[in-house]
């Protein structure tokens, strides 16, 4: 019932008034009676909507602020812009491409220097937690191996990330590392193939190599800050390079 139709409250004698023409029309006792309905059908037409009207409206479409994704970046030293200008790493490099391409995207680059995977899991849930993210991209792994941890750990806490970043409701992409041959063939293949084997386990995207173009070329040297390392600010975009294809994927 409409809101208009449960507060009308009547008036006898408007409506006296507005049936008598009907019941001098009809004569008698049968006419008022018909005049009376008369009143009361054209009453409820003026109140009821068309069938038209009655249909539910449309659901509103979603703004472009409801529908902008969160990136949420764990990583380490590779992401939190070691050794750089502040503003010259691929994360702001990531931003700045956003806000270009006029894409309203929001990007938390929770990022520490020297983290480990089992530093990122061990705050992933409050990062998941406050930020929200539709997107979590993880960037952890290459501290394990430099400090030559066990290689079935960095696994299982990859896994745990990509898992607790699903049950959060977030698409996850993996950003692969490899370590230099001088670490053994054995451990740097297998450590390598960890990124691509969660991946397919738990079916979301991931980059096999986030340093591809960079650490694997002839004048790798020249790419790299003094400490052989960690990129330089040239080599910033490179990564964005190999990060964007896959994350654009994921975006909404």
């Amino acid at each position: 019932m409409s809101s208009l139709s449960a507060n009308w409250k009547p008036n006898l004698r408007d409506f006296n008034k507005l049936a008598r023409p009907l019941r001098l029309k009809a004569f008698g006792p049968a006419g008022l009676v018909a005049g009376a309905f008369a009143l009361v059908l054209a009453a409820a037409l003026t109140v009821l909507p068309s069938p038209a009207q009655a249909q539910a409206a449309p659901a509103a479409k979603p703004t472009a602020a409801a529908l902008s994704d969160t990136v949420l970046i764990v990583g380490d030293s590779l992401s939190a812009e070691y050794g750089l200008r502040r503003g010259t790493g691929w994360v702001p490099l990531l931003e700045k491409k956003l806000a270009a391409e006029k894409r309203p995207v929001k990007v938390i680059n929770a990022s520490i220097s020297g983290d480990t995977t089992s530093g990122g899991r061990s705050r992933l849930a409050g990062l998941l937690a406050q930020h929200k993210p539709t997107i979590v991209v993880i960037e952890l792994g290459g501290n394990d191996a430099l400090r030559g941890l066990p290689l079935d750990m960095t696994e299982k806490n990859l896994l745990a990330m990509t898992q607790a970043s699903k049950k959060a409701g977030a698409k996850v992409l993996l950003l692969g590392m490899q370590v230099p041959p001088n670490y053994g063939g054995t451990y740097g293949k297998t450590f390598a193939g960890l990124f691509s084997k969660v991946a397919q386990a738990e079916k979301v995207a991931v980059v096999p190599f986030f340093l591809k173009g960079i650490a694997d070329v002839d004048d790798a040297e020249s790419r790299f800050q003094a400490d052989r390392i960690h990129p330089n600010q040239q080599s910033q975009a490179t990564m964005l390079a190999n990060v964007w294809p896959d994350l654009n994927k994921l975006l909404r």
